[in-house]
C-alpha cells in the first residue's frame, strides 16, 4: 500500500487515456517494485520490472481506444435517462423505497453516488454491513476511510448519510470501514509455512496441479488450475497470474516445476501462450456497473499450455488437501448479495498451504494517487484474524466451501494482499486484519478463451 492517504493504491500508477497508456500501467506497476531489469536476481515471489517490447505484446489482451469510446457514449446514455427526476436527498432519514437485495441493485447504487463518495473516503465496494468485526444481513455500500471516529467529532459535511437511494426509490445501507495505513513495506524476509502440505507442492509430490508451485527465471508463485483452450487446437495447461508468468524483460516467457533448472531441480512446464493484465469495466460487468467511463479491472491471468514433451501423467485436477471441485462458480449480478458475499472460501497456495475466509465485499474500486479508477472482484478476510495468503499464493485458486455435501466450486484466483502494507480495522478493542484480492475466475477464464477441467476423465478426454 502507498503512505499517501489521499486513495488506495494497489501496486499500480500511470495514466489509463489509450491504448498507449495501458501499456504505460504496466511498464509502472512493474517499474514501481524498484528491482534491476537486466541483470538475473534471486528468485522472487513477485514480478520483476522491465519495460514491455514489441517481441513480447502480443501476449496481451488490452483495451482498444475505440472501444473505450464506445463504451463510454454508451454509459452515458444508460445513465442519463436513468438520472432523470431521481435522487432525492437522505440526510437525516431513511428512504422509504425498496432495500437493494442484488449485487446490480448495490453497484448501480453506488454508480449513482460514485463522486460524491470519492470526496469522502479512499475506495468503495459493495456487500453487507459489519457490526463488530461480523457481517450482517444488511445490503449495504462499504466506504473504506483512513481513520473511522464518532460522528459527535465531524463536521456536517464530512458526515455520509445513513442510506444512498438509486433509481425507482432503491436503496440500500452506507457503512464505514477503516483502512489503516502502516507506510512503506519494511524488507523482511518472505513469510511461509512449513508443513508437508506446503512442501509436497513445492516440489516433494510426484504430481502437479493446482496449489503447486511454478516458477520462471526469476518469479515464483502458485498454479491455480488445469484448463483447456477454447480455440485452435484445444492445448491443455494451466491458469495463473499474469504477475507471476510474465516477467517483461523476457520475451520467451517460460514456465517450471518446482523451479528453473538454473537455480534448482525442476522440469520446464511450457511457455505462455496468452495474457492479461488489465481489462475495461464494461466488458467484465457491463455498462451498467459504473459511470466513470475510464475504469480497469485487475484481471491479472496467464496461460500456459504444457509442452508436447511433458508427461501428463503426473498432472491431477484434485486440489491437494481438498480433493475434487466442482464447477465453475458463475457469478451472477442479478442474484442476492448473500449468494456471495458471507460465503465461506478455501485456498491451497504454495507458501501457506491451506487456509479459509470469507468474502466480505464484492466489485471494490479505488482510485490510485493520478486519479485513476480501478477494480477488484473480491476481498478476502481469513478466519480468527488469520492471514488468507502470503506471498507467493499469487494464483491460487479461491474455492467455495461445498453446501450439502457438494464439492467447493471455483470462484476465483488470488493475485495480491495486504500484508506489511495496509489492513482493515474491523472490530474495535482488535488489532486490524490482512484482507486478500481476487479476481473473478468466470470471467477471466473468458477472455482468455478457456475452460476449467475437473476431472481426470475430462483431463484424459482429449
Amino acid at each position: 500500500m502507498d503512505r499517501n492517504p489521499s486513495g488506495l493504491k494497489f501496486h499500480l500508477s500511470g495514466s489509463s487515456q489509450s491504448v498507449e497508456s495501458a501499456l504505460d500501467l504496466e511498464r509502472n506497476y512493474c517499474n514501481n517494485l524498484n528491482l534491476p531489469s537486466s541483470s538475473p536476481s534471486p528468485l522472487q515471489p513477485f514480478a520483476s520490472g522491465g519495460q514491455l517490447s514489441e517481441s513480447n505484446a502480443a501476449y496481451f489482451s488490452w483495451p482498444t481506444s475505440s472501444r473505450l469510446i464506445d463504451a463510454a457514449e454508451d454509459r452515458a446514455n444508460y445513465f442519463g435517462n436513468l438520472q432523470k427526476g431521481v435522487l432525492p436527498e437522505t440526510l437525516g432519514r431513511l428512504p422509504s423505497g425498496q432495500r437493494a437485495t442484488t449485487l446490480l441493485e448495490l453497484m448501480t447504487i453506488r454508480a449513482f453516488h460514485s463522486k460524491f463518495l470519492r470526496m469522502f473516503g479512499l475506495g468503495t465496494a459493495v456487500g453487507f454491513r459489519i457490526r463488530r468485526g461480523e457481517l450482517t444481513d444488511i445490503p449495504a455500500i462499504l466506504v473504506f476511510v483512513s481513520h473511522k471516529v464518532h460522528r459527535q467529532w465531524l463536521s456536517h459535511n464530512r458526515c455520509l448519510p445513513a442510506a444512498l437511494e438509486g433509481p425507482g426509490g432503491v436503496w440500500c445501507d452506507v457503512d464505514v470501514v477503516e483502512f489503516s495505513y502502516f507506510g512503506a513495506p519494511a524488507p523482511t524476509p518472505k513469510e511461509q509455512l512449513y508443513t508437508e502440505l506446503v512442501d509436497g507442492l513445492r516440489g516433494s509430490d510426484p504430481c502437479i496441479g493446482p496449489g503447486s508451485q511454478v516458477a520462471s527465471q526469476e518469479t515464483y508463485g502458485t498454479l491455480g488450475a488445469i484448463v483447456r483452450s477454447r480455440t485452435g487446437n484445444r492445448q491443455v495447461g494451466f491458469l495463473t497470474n499474469r504477475h507471476v508468468a510474465v516477467n517483461l524483460n523476457y520475451p520467451n516467457q517460460k514456465m517450471f516445476h518446482p523451479l528453473p533448472p538454473s537455480l534448482g531441480p525442476g522440469v520446464y512446464l511450457g511457455a505462455v501462450e496468452r495474457a492479461t493484465s488489465f481489462i475495461t469495466d464494461d466488458r467484465w460487468y457491463g455498462i451498467f456497473a459504473g459511470n466513470n467511463p475510464e475504469t480497469y479491472v485487475r484481471a491479472d491471468g496467464a496461460f500456459i499450455p504444457f509442452t508436447e514433451d511433458f508427461n501428463m501423467n503426473y498432472v491431477t485436477t484434485s486440489v491437494r488437501g481438498v480433493s475434487e471441485i466442482g464447477e465453475v462458480n458463475t457469478i451472477d449480478l442479478q442474484s442476492p448479495i448473500g449468494s456471495l458475499i458471507g460465503r465461506q472460501v478455501v485456498k491451497v497456495g504454495r507458501s501457506s498451504g491451506l487456509t479459509t475466509g470469507t468474502i466480505m465485499a464484492y466489485a471494490l474500486d479505488y482510485n490510485d494517487e493520478k486519479g485513476i479508477c480501478f477494480f477488484t472482484d473480491f476481498l478476502v478476510v481469513g478466519e480468527n484474524q488469520q492471514t488468507f495468503d502470503l506471498e507467493g499464493d499469487s494464483g491460487s485458486l479461491i474455492l467455495l466451501t461445498g453446501q450439502n455435501g457438494e464439492k467447493p466450486r471455483p470462484i476465483g484466483i488470488i493475485w495480491g494482499g495486504t500484508a506489511n502494507r495496509g489492513r482493515l480495522k474491523l472490530k474495535v478493542g482488535q488489532p486490524p486484519e490482512n484482507w486478500t484480492s481476487g479476481v473473478d475466475l468466470g470471467s477471466l477464464l473468458n477472455l482468455l478463451e478457456l475452460d476449467l477441467i475437473t476431472t481426470i476423465e475430462g483431463l484424459q478426454g482429449w
